[in-house]
């Protein structure tokens, strides 16, 4: 990917706002920017749009928004600034969380009145670092739903989405972009311009050797995310000269069904369920968080551990697709016994029996070595597990952003004409992977989205 003049000859054709990447942050960028007036015209490299947005659970946090209220959950944009800055260790652009934590009630509302998206909250459990109950998506808990139903909605509103179009080079006069080059299907180059540029288009999860150079502990893990997520907007960042941030940050997960390659709920660990390794012994904090947790399991011997739950949890965790997906390939073992299950999962019976054996005594008297506060009901038979792995979801860091969106030149002056949003912009998740709060993703894809969306074109 490169930055080039715009050509000679002019453009094959122009449009107000050019959108790169039809993920839910892109569809949302330009679902907003045609609200307010503009022509707009959406490029995907993919056949269909489906992008991070559809390998994940599809929720976004919000707070203060009708469907708390509904539930009489009392939450506030400062109580979610601040669970946002204790995961992050205070690393986080305070500016930015409070763009994103002041816009997301509007944009929830937007969601579901503008755009008639049957947005629900997840009121059954609770997610690691968030004080409320914030998440809201649809009723299958489906990324992949989400990102179709905003594709709907942008078909009904005649918002143009090209598919199967490489953006590899971005035209640029006195640093600001004027257009693109895209690659069609049959390898012929069509020449873009536009007055205006969102970046939509990711992280670069799928670059190893940029994975490598900037985040060396998870370079060896799955990746579960995109695999056209390969770093163009750093790219043209370094074209541009424009300031990029956190780059070693990124989502983890250390619950990916092995060898299924399943995304299993964290629902299966914050309603009561605990990971052991192959010698049937807990080894870290769950609670902690399922993005620390790729590190954690990865360490283990093997580089998997198994989740451990039970019957109850299970009906949890069968609201999301994925869960039932992975109960469909048989990559839940379910069994009367602790001793059954270890025969299930390969595991020492004995080590395993003590193992659960002794949770009862950690919820009693909070003596947990590894300095897990266990709640709620204790497990009980049937017992369900689930062999699983770390894995590398999607990157946090990239180009550094205004409050409205706008990219950052290396001496911190804004861009007039472009724009950065979701994965192509640094999230709210600090320097590593430990800042990483539940939701941050979708957070930064669908709000600063539409923030991106609205603004007009230079």
């Amino acid at each position: 990917m490169s930055v080039a003049p715009p050509p000679a000859g002019g453009f094959d054709l122009e449009v107000e706002t050019l959108v790169i990447g039809a993920g839910a942050c892109g569809l949302v960028a330009a679902l907003s920017a045609q609200e307010a007036g503009q022509e707009v015209l959406v490029l995907e490299r993919d056949p269909v749009p489906r992008g991070s947005t559809a390998l994940s659970a599809g929720l976004i946090p919000a707070a203060g928004t009708a469907q708390q209220r509904a539930a009489g959950i009392d939450d506030a944009p400062e109580v979610f600034a601040a669970d946002i800055q204790k995961k992050a260790a205070n690393e986080a652009d305070p500016a930015l969380v409070a763009s994103l934590i002041e816009n997301a009630p509007e944009a929830i509302g937007w969601l579901t009145d503008g755009l008639g998206l049957p947005l629900t909250l997840v009121h059954d459990f609770d997610y690691p670092g968030h004080s409320r109950r914030r998440m809201h998506g649809l009723p299958d808990r489906s990324g992949a739903a989400l990102v179709d139903a905003l594709r709907s909605a942008a078909e009904a509103r005649d918002v143009p989405v090209i598919c199967e179009r490489v953006a590899h080079t971005l035209c640029a006069e006195d640093g600001e972009p004027v257009g693109v080059i895209a690659r069609r299907p049959d390898g012929a180059d069509e020449a873009i311009g536009c007055r205006r540029l969102i970046l939509a288009c990711n992280g670069y999860g799928g670059n190893k050797a940029r994975v490598a150079a900037h985040m060396p502990a998870i370079a060896d893990a799955l990746y579960f995310g995109h695999d056209g997520n390969r770093g163009e907007a750093l790219d043209w960042a370094e074209g541009l000269g424009l300031r990029t941030s956190h780059l070693g940050a990124y989502q983890g997960h250390g619950n990916v069904a092995h060898p299924h390659g399943i995304l299993i709920t964290w629902a299966t660990i914050t309603e009561g369920g605990v990971q052991v390794n192959a010698e049937g012994r807990r080894f870290w904090d769950e609670s902690q968080g399922y993005s620390e947790a790729a590190r954690a399991v990865l360490a283990q011997p093997g580089g998997w551990a198994a989740t451990v739950f039970d019957e109850r949890i299970a009906k949890i965790a069968a609201q999301f697709e994925d869960f039932r997906n992975a109960e469909a390939q048989g990559a839940v073992k379910r069994a009367d016994t602790v001793a059954e299950l270890a025969r299930a999962l390969g595991l020492p019976e004995e080590a395993l029996s003590e193992t659960i054996g002794g949770l009862a005594q950690l919820r009693e008297d909070g003596s947990d070595p590894l300095g897990r506060r266990f709640t709620g009901p204790p497990l009980q038979p049937p017992y369900c597990a689930v062999k699983v792995t770390g894995a590398l979801f999607h990157t946090q860091g990239g180009i550094a952003v205004t409050p409205e969106a706008r990219a950052l030149r290396v001496d911190g002056t804004p861009c007039t004409r472009l724009c950065a949003a979701g994965g192509a912009a640094v999230g709210v998740s600090g320097s590593g992977d430990s800042g990483y709060l539940s939701g941050n993703g979708l957070l930064s894809a669908v709000v600063l989205g539409r923030i991106a969306g609205r603004q007009s074109a230079g």
